[in-house]
């Protein structure tokens, strides 16, 4: 065992099962993605810590918690493909990729795809592909996709994730603008492709930057 499993063994058992996470497949990836190599070395004693951390460029990676908790609500499986908007430093795609098909992540930030590539490959998750781009757009020449989880902020889902999901695909993502509150959300694509829209409890993320990202008009619940 590395000298960091039993730092995983305590988040797991303190940090996520004990705040009601239960999908077996979450709990055993979150032991098994070694935080401490997504995160800068200086950083490394706190990787277990209950709260974000930075990763440079003005990113953080998220509070373990909540990385499980957006998983979790993707309702994934081994064989989902899913696209991660906001790769970071890669863990949440580390993590998905230990329980589903492939994942493709983009990054807006060409320095944090760059080590979060370089890190997934030294790493074997050869199911993960890290893309350079605007993530508001998703990433069409993949589409379609069975979830989409996201790690930044903007007050409405953007449309062309809702064109790239598949019927029943979900959108877990943090809708709110900096200041106002923000609420982790999950966007479940029903009939005549109109989402359903589950509340999942209140999250602080940096804001959603793009063509489709914070600026837009907000979401109507009621159009499900």
């Amino acid at each position: 065992m590395d000298g960091y499993a039993a730092k995983r063994e305590r988040m797991v058992a303190d940090q996520i099962a004990a705040r009601g996470i239960r999908d077996p497949r979450v709990l055993d990836a979150m032991r098994r993605v070694p935080r401490e190599e997504f995160v800068r070395r200086l950083s490394r004693p706190n990787a277990y810590a209950d709260h974000p951390l930075p990763i440079g460029s003005g990113q953080t990676i998220s509070q373990p918690y909540i990385v499980a908790l957006t998983v979790e609500a993707a309702r994934v499986d081994e064989h989902s493909h899913v696209l991660d908007v906001g790769t970071g430093s890669g863990y949440a795609a580390a993590v998905l990729a230990e329980i589903v098909a492939d994942v493709v992540s983009i990054e807006r930030h060409a320095e944090l795809a760059d080590g979060a590539r370089e890190v997934l490959a030294r790493l074997g998750y050869s199911n993960v592909t890290v893309v350079t781009g605007d993530g508001t757009l998703g990433w069409p020449d993949a589409a379609p996709y069975d979830a989409i989880v996201v790690a930044a902020a903007a007050p409405r889902v953007p449309d062309p994730w809702l064109e790239q999901l598949k019927e029943g695909g979900r959108v877990v993502m943090p809708v709110g603008t900096p200041g106002f509150g923000q609420k982790l959300q999950r966007f479940t694509l029903g009939p005549e492709r109109l989402p359903r829209v589950d509340d999942l409890g209140g999250v602080t993320f940096v804001p959603l930057i793009g063509t489709h990202g914070l600026g837009a008009p907000l979401f109507e619940e009621g159009d499900d």
